[in-house]
């Protein structure tokens, strides 16, 4: 050992040439840099905060940011132990699509992927990806996406699927329109509005005899509709909505675990929207590893 450098670390002089010199690790420049590049993803810090919190230029911290902007961070392999999931997508101005699957029960994101839009041909290798590497879950919540769905009972068989009653809720409401012109569309869209508050087995059965009494009531009228007028194509819609998702709306009131919505994980993606659109400007491909890096930070 030799003293000190000016910047106070360990010099070491060579016994042969006497020369001075200090030791660099590379690498643990990097993890200790990396600490900056967290706080720019986790708490959507600005470049400027960043220099006054560091000390660093502003481009010592814009090649941080770009050094593990041009990497992926690194994901497990083992996914059996989450069997209770949410799965939807979220788009980005028409340019791709993030989808995300979340851990019901610790609401952390458990795995991810960015493609240019959502769909059963889309996801189909990813699962099988992830089912090789474990996953095998016991329930999936999601939205209506019947590609996606076909996708997950071909390749989970056991897996049932909870169907988003706040999806089901909010599409059937736009397709009967704020004002409906017809009364069997008020009744059918007063019914819609108490779904999200389902709570108890009783509170289930009372809605599926409403529903029900309301076909009884309104069917031969509905028919009786010009099939080319837009109130009967709305009434139309909702019914099949309707129908196809009764079987799986229900299994949050027998499984506590699971929720009836996706909420939690649109509510992550709310936050990540609001924190990307603070780092506007990077490129597209930054853009996506960035994605990647907030939902494996944010736990």
């Amino acid at each position: 050992m030799f003293g000190m450098s000016p910047n106070q670390k360990q010099r070491f002089r060579c016994s042969n040439c006497r020369r001075t010199f200090i030791y660099k690790c590379q690498s643990t420049k990097r993890f200790n840099e990396k600490h900056w590049f967290d706080l720019w993803v986790k708490e959507s810090y600005s470049v400027r905060q960043l220099c006054n919190l560091s000390g660093h230029s502003r481009s010592k911290l814009e090649r941080i940011n770009n050094y593990w902007l041009d990497r992926l961070p690194k994901e497990q392999n083992d996914y059996s132990k989450y069997k209770y999931i949410i799965y939807d997508g979220t788009y980005f101005h028409k340019n791709g699509c993030l989808i995300s699957l979340m851990d019901v029960k610790k609401k952390m994101i458990i795995t991810t992927m960015y493609a240019y839009k959502e769909g059963g041909a889309i996801v189909t290798p990813w699962f099988k990806k992830l089912k090789d590497e474990g996953l095998k879950p016991r329930f999936v919540v999601m939205d209506g996406e019947q590609t996606v769905i076909k996708a997950i009972r071909a390749i989970w068989p056991q897996a049932k699927i909870q169907r988003c009653l706040y999806h089901i809720q909010r599409e059937g409401m736009r397709w009967l329109r704020t004002y409906p012109k017809t009364a069997a569309g008020r009744a059918l869209r007063a019914l819609l509005s108490t779904l999200c508050n389902i709570n108890t087995i009783k509170e289930r059965n009372r809605f599926i005899r409403s529903y029900k009494a309301w076909l009884d009531a309104y069917r031969d009228s509905v028919r009786s509709l010009p099939s080319g007028n837009i109130a009967f194509k709305d009434l139309k819609r909702t019914i099949g909505l309707l129908n196809n998702a009764l079987p799986d709306m229900f299994h949050y009131l027998k499984e506590p675990v699971i929720p009836g919505t996706t909420n939690a994980l649109e509510s992550f993606y709310s936050r990540l929207k609001a924190d990307y659109r603070r780092h506007r400007g990077i490129t597209q491909n930054h853009k996506i590893h960035y994605l990647k890096w907030y939902c494996s930070l944010k736990k």
